[in-house]
């Protein structure tokens, strides 16, 4: 129940404007994901490096434990892909127990990355303008055009918390994977 409700409050406490400004403009056109595949194999570098042995650590008593932190970005790529193969997504049917560690995260996102990709590749231009919900229950927490659901939060909310799991690697000692071009670790 903790991470639907935290989920909840992420997803419907900031992004009200930048939202909107975002769905006027996807909707003027077809939008490009072409960075997407990149996003992802970034995403599953870090995942390679999350040390098990700390998966209950956590930076500070507000922050989510490493290992929770990981799984929501998962979560996260499972609501992106409901964008491209749903009209909804409905947070009150979706919990699923938290991987035991990094193989099942690992595998968790693989398959929800390339189900993700798949409907990219796969829905028509039209549907891109189509209207698509974030819901809880009776409750709509989001409702905005596909392309835009997809780059704000599938997209951007999850480069968000990836960035916030490499700075746990790095309090950790765990050496950061570049993601742009080499990281202080790899030089």
């Amino acid at each position: 129940m903790y991470a639907v409700a935290a989920l909840v409050r992420c997803l419907s406490s900031t992004m009200d404007a930048a939202m909107t400004d975002t769905a006027a403009a996807m909707t003027e056109r077809i939008p490009d994901f072409d960075d997407l595949e990149m996003e992802l194999s970034g995403t599953r570098r870090i995942f390679e490096r999350v040390p098990e042995e700390h998966w209950s650590w956590k930076p500070h008593e507000k922050s989510m434990p490493l290992g929770r932190m990981a799984t929501h970005l998962v979560e996260v790529l499972a609501i992106a892909a409901s964008t491209v193969t749903e009209d909804r997504y409905d947070l009150a049917q979706a919990h699923k127990p938290d991987p035991a560690g990094r193989e099942e995260l690992l595998r968790r996102f693989d398959e929800t990355a390339e189900r993700l990709l798949a409907g990219v590749r796969a829905l028509e231009p039209a549907a891109w303008s189509q209207s698509w919900a974030l819901v809880h229950g009776e409750q709509v927490v989001r409702s905005l055009p596909r392309a835009a659901a997809l780059r704000v939060i599938g997209i951007n909310h999850h480069l968000h918390h990836r960035g916030q799991l490499a700075v746990y690697l790095r309090l950790l000692d765990v050496p950061v994977p570049g993601l742009y071009g080499p990281s202080a670790d790899e030089k």
